[in-house]
This record gives structure tokens, sequence and C-alpha cells, in this order.
């Protein structure tokens, strides 16, 4: 980030009442935020951005190349409603921020570059539409296009001595996750999110890493979710998990944790290649199977395993450094990176890991 980019950055979080160190929700603030109540979703609007709520990010992964040239990669574009009035005529008054984080994970050379950025909305080089995705920070975007029978997601970032453009495309419908779309993050309906998916996606990429130029391609992982509470009083973070499963099916779990690590809330919504529910990974629990520490001194129970009816999986990392720097736009740390789920010596899928507030309570 350039030095004039970090002082915007900070300038604007001040006059929002935030920094990459706040509270990540009080709940004095939970009447000025609408809450996310259960409803049909209805597209292409819904793709498009929400800027009532709170916190919203549209979060893109996948896995290029095969084997020990595999190349992991992730996107996301994050916009945050402060609590400024929409009328405030002060033109330092920012109601709406954008954030953006995007890193490739180099297996061969065992080389973890990323790069993140921080603004206020503006409508031009800054923007986060309504009507579809379509989000924009200066030269990366990403943004969904229909050809043919196929939706396509075309995306752009890059950063120092790297750059990714991608088309990633699907012609399978919306995963919906929870209730018709309508995810609980906590027993109170207060804590959900409006959440689906689409997965897998077929990527096609043109990757740049110094001066060599390469063609790739993969299968990646889209989630969209937006809500007005990020966490359920007495958590400080959570683990995800998306893996597009070598089958066809999907596999996406999460738990919602509090400070000794014990889980105050997880779900697991698991599909078949038709996009049908399936119940195998009912009952799936997370256990540490290692620790492995970061230069920012941060322990992440890496590797892991998951656990369901007796039987044991393993999500074995494509390398250990993938520790975001987020201190710079959303703050801290936290470690997201591509993993491949095993059984034994057999081989199920690819995709990414996400270990949020390990180093310190999870802030946005």
């Amino acid at each position: 980030m350039t030095p004039r980019r970090h002082a915007i950055k900070t300038a604007a979080l001040m006059l929002a009442g935030l920094s990459p160190w706040s509270s990540s929700f009080a709940a004095t603030e939970a009447a000025f935020y609408p809450a996310v109540k259960p409803r049909r979703l209805v597209f292409p609007r819904d793709h498009g951005a929400h800027p009532a709520y709170r916190t919203e990010w549209w979060y893109l992964t996948g896995w290029l190349g095969q084997g020990p040239s595999a190349i992991g990669f992730q996107l996301t574009f994050f916009r945050s409603r402060t609590q400024h009035a929409v009328d405030n005529p002060s033109r330092l008054a920012p109601t709406q921020l954008l954030f953006a984080h995007a890193a490739m994970s180099v297996a061969k050379q065992d080389v973890f570059l990323h790069a993140n950025r921080a603004g206020r909305l503006s409508g031009t080089a800054l923007r986060a539409e309504t009507a579809d995705t379509d989000l924009q920070f200066e030269d990366w975007h990403l943004r969904r296009v229909q050809r043919a029978a196929a939706e396509v997601y075309e995306g752009h970032f890059s950063g120092e001595g790297f750059a990714l453009s991608f088309e990633a495309s699907t012609q399978q419908a919306v995963i919906l996750r929870g209730q018709e779309g309508w995810s609980q993050k906590g027993p109170e309906a207060l804590q959900a999110s409006h959440y689906y998916s689409r997965a897998p996606l077929r990527v096609n990429a043109q990757m740049q890493l110094g001066q060599q130029s390469q063609k790739l391609e993969g299968k990646a992982w889209l989630d969209h979710e937006w809500s007005s509470q990020l966490l359920m009083p007495g958590a400080v973070g959570w683990d995800w998990l998306g893996i597009n499963l070598l089958d066809g099916g999907t596999l996406m779990a999460f738990q919602i944790r509090n400070q000794k690590s014990e889980p105050l809330y997880a779900h697991v919504d698991a599909r078949d290649r038709e996009g049908l529910s399936t119940q195998a990974w009912n009952g799936l629990t997370w256990h540490a199977r290692g620790s492995w520490r970061s230069k920012a001194l941060i322990d992440y129970p890496i590797p892991m395993d998951l656990v369901v009816g007796g039987q044991s999986f393993r999500l074995v990392p494509l390398m250990l450094a993938q520790e975001v720097d987020a201190r710079a736009s959303t703050g801290g740390f936290y470690w997201e990176g591509a993993v491949s789920l095993m059984q034994a010596d057999r081989l199920l899928g690819h995709g990414y890991l996400e270990l949020t507030g390990y180093g310190a309570p999870l802030r946005i």
C-alpha cells in the first residue's frame, strides 16, 4: 500500500469511528443496521451489493494446475457501512468503505504473495454496484457476466511481482446456504447472514510471476455473504472450509470459536455433483493435528483433521506459510490457504481453509 493510500484509509477509518483494532460489534450498534431476516434471494439483484448492511464480502478462491506445480489464489472484496448518516453533508464523512485482499500460493517456489487495499467507495475507481456483481478497486475487479448458458466471473488483481487475470464459469445453480440463503451463525436470529456460494467454478487464468507469464486451468469457489453482526457474543473468530470434491460435489463447513478454541456454533453443508444436499458429512468435528507458528508469532492449528462417523480426514496445506497480513486494510492477521482433503493416501478434493481470531479476536 502506498503512503498516500494508507493515509487516506487511516483518515477514513478514524472519521468512521472505526479502526483495525476497534470492537467487532457492540450491542448498542445493533439498532443502526437492519436485521438479516429470512427471505427469498432474488437474482441477479442479490449478486450485487447491499449497502444498508454492516458487512459484506465476495470471496473467490481457486486452485490452478496440479501436483507440485499447483498454485492457490484468492481475491476478496469487503464492503463496510459506517455509522455516518447517508445525508451527512460533509465530504469527509464516508458512509461506505471498500477493502480488497488478494494472494497467491506458489507451491513449487514455496512462496506466498499477497496484497491488500482500503478506501472509501467513490462510485468510480472504487465501486460496488447493487444490480449485479460488479466490484472495482482501481485496477482490481470482479464482475459477473452472462455468456450463453454459462455465468462467468471475470477478475483481475496484482501486487509486487505478481498478477492474475481469470475467468471462472459455471452452469450450475446458486447454492443457497442455511435456510434458502439465510445462514445462522449463532443461536439468536440476529446472528445470521444472507449467504450463497457458486461452486465448482471452472477457471482459465493468465498468471504473471516476475517476468514470466503462464496460462493455467483449474477450479474455484465463490462465496457472497452479507450481515449486520460479525460474531456472536463470546466468539473470537471462525474456521471455514470450502472444498471442491473430485467427484463433482462440494463440502462447506464452519465453526465459530471462543477464546478457548471451543466451538460455539457449527454447520456443515455437503452437496453431490448435481448440487443436492447429502448427509455424508453430518456430525463433522474439527481437530488440530499440529501447530504452526507464523512470522507474526501466531499459532495456527494446522495441519488439521476432520472427523465424521468414526472416519478421519486430513486437511493438507499446499504450504504452511499462507498467513495474510491485513493490518493495512481490515486489520490484523489471519491464515487463509489452499488445502487438499485426504483420506489416508486418497485425494478427495482441493479448496481453501480460513482461520481467523487466533492471534487476537477478529476485527473488521
